[in-house]
């Protein structure tokens, strides 16, 4: 059965039992968010669905004195789940002074992080595929490049230098260019669609800031949705 989670207006899912109670656990959503299936009629608390849940399989215990409906404690009460990852969180500031030092190969290397991180998530992610081709393709594009060296200057993109024009080196070279934006807008593609269904924070991301800036303006924002994780489990509400 799936349930519709809402919370201040908005309404995030379907979500599975085991979604819910994955959910709780981590902190993206609260025992007092009201839930539904299409078989209900009304909304009810998911403390409450997944009490409901739990006694189907157990016989019910009369609750204690002083019971009250939602406790500050209620999300430990449910079984424990492995929640999702925490994406890599070096600052992206710093992402930008690497990058700058070592002429854009840190960006490449930081690319596959993030890809890497995104398959650990959604293990049918394609963005590390795109990400790892289109460096061969760079690789390969020095290669079969007339008279080419590699400059490698700070404050410079790093890249394969050379003298004269290859037909072979320059269409390697566009190839790997497009594979990279492809790249990009895969890993956007899936950012946003993780972070809009199993961990709904509302995340939109500009096709325009996409193009030009990758996966430091996808850092940009990671940073921040992990600051409102680490907030979450100290029980402030990560939706918002």
């Amino acid at each position: 059965m799936l349930y519709h989670v809402s919370r201040n207006g908005q309404t995030y899912g379907p979500y599975t039992l085991e979604d819910l109670r994955k959910y709780v656990a981590s902190g993206n959503v609260l025992p007092t968010d009201l839930a539904r299936s299409e078989s209900m009629g009304e909304w009810l608390p998911v403390s409450q669905i997944l009490g409901g849940a739990t006694s189907a399989f157990a016989p019910p215990v009369p609750p204690p004195a002083g019971y009250a409906p939602y406790p500050a404690a209620t999300a430990g009460a449910y079984p424990a789940v492995t929640a999702y990852p925490d994406a890599p969180d070096l600052q992206w500031g710093l992402v930008l002074l690497f990058a700058f030092f070592t002429c854009s190969l840190f960006m490449w290397v930081w690319n596959l992080i993030l890809a890497s991180w995104m398959k650990r998530v959604r293990p049918h992610s394609t963005a590390i595929f795109y990400y790892a081709t289109a460096a061969v393709l760079l690789v390969l594009q020095g290669i079969f490049s007339d008279h080419t060296y590699m400059r490698f200057q700070p404050g410079v993109h790093m890249g394969w230098q050379h003298y004269g024009f290859h037909p072979l080196g320059a269409s390697i070279g566009f190839i790997a260019w497009v594979v990279k934006l492809i790249a990009r807008f895969t890993l956007r593609s899936e950012l946003e669609d993780h972070f809009n269904n199993a961990e709904p924070v509302g995340l939109r991301l500009s096709g325009v800031m996409t193009f030009f800036f990758g996966g430091l303006y996808f850092q940009y924002h990671l940073n921040r949705i992990n600051e409102m994780k680490r907030m979450a489990r100290y029980g402030v509400p990560l939706i918002r």
